[in-house]
């Protein structure tokens, strides 16, 4: 059974809008993706490892899309797809209706301009020798957009004063860290944020803090949020919709709150069973 480091504190889940999701902004097809594993001899190859195995999925325009799993299950394979790090062994990704499988990097522009991704451990995605100012200017910089006065206006949207531009990563607790890796990846205005995992690094007593400030970034920004994690009970707290995977494969979908009163999958089952509960702190 999976077990979870801890959840946010108790409060009510986040409500999305009541807008409907626009078309489909993200779509997978059929999804497969087969690794090897090094040789152990000179007249045998590596075995496979099945990291995905005929996965589908669409994120629609505005949805809060949230991919969950224990380790292992196949999501943050799936997430480079999506992302475009990474190529499938079968299958295809499309973006805003334009495919991206197989393309070479010099003809993703759009897609890094359009999405942008919040990474786990912000101490590891932010580079330690840079000041504030420069890590968040940074995706304009790379893309050639104007930097401008956009570094002051990131900082206030995330909560962190001016003064902070000056400083180093290190200068920072991990939430305040956070909060900068969130406000580099809003740079460049993106359509989609994708969030991989992006509290379970950080302590309990502040993960509630970014999940409400990831949400309302995405409702004020008018953002599509891919959030990925393995805890459905975060999840919960911040997405309308969730994937669960198991294996390498998607084993049910649909609205959170359905999916969290009645799973239909007994993985998703041993998934909420091992949701830390009062009763069990007792």
């Amino acid at each position: 059974m999976p077990t979870h480091a801890g959840t946010p504190p108790i409060e009510p889940p986040f409500e999305p809008p009541g807008v409907a999701p626009g078309g489909p902004l993200i779509e997978a097809r059929a999804l497969s993706r087969v690794y090897r594993r090094p040789r152990t001899s000179l007249t045998r190859s590596g075995a496979a490892v099945h990291a995905l195995r005929e996965v589908s999925l669409t994120v629609h325009r505005g949805e809060r899309f949230g991919i969950v799993g224990e380790s292992g299950s196949g999501k943050s394979t799936l997430l480079r797809l999506l992302c475009g790090l990474d190529r499938p062994t079968s299958g295809t990704v499309a973006f805003d209706g334009r495919e991206i499988t197989g393309l070479p990097e010099r003809r993703l522009r759009f897609l890094r301009e359009n999405l942008q991704i919040v990474f786990q451990d912000p101490m590891s995605s932010l580079d330690p020798r840079m000041r504030v100012r420069d890590l968040v200017a940074e995706p304009l910089v790379a893309l050639g957009l104007p930097v401008g006065t956009r570094v002051a206006e990131l900082l206030e949207e995330v909560g962190l004063p001016a003064s902070a531009a000056d400083r180093y990563p290190h200068q920072f607790s991990g939430g305040q860290r956070q909060r900068i890796a969130i406000a580099r990846a809003l740079a460049p205005r993106p359509k989609v944020l994708v969030a991989d995992e992006p509290v379970s690094a950080l302590d309990v007593s502040v993960r509630g803090q970014i999940l409400n400030l990831l949400a309302d970034l995405v409702d004020e920004l008018g953002l599509t949020l891919v959030f990925v994690s393995h805890d459905l009970s975060v999840v919960r707290h911040v997405c309308e919709t969730v994937a669960v995977m198991s294996g390498g494969e998607i084993v049910e979908t649909g609205p959170v709150d359905d999916v969290w009163a009645a799973p239909r999958h007994p993985y998703t089952r041993d998934l909420l069973r091992a949701v830390p509960t009062l009763e069990g702190l007792l």
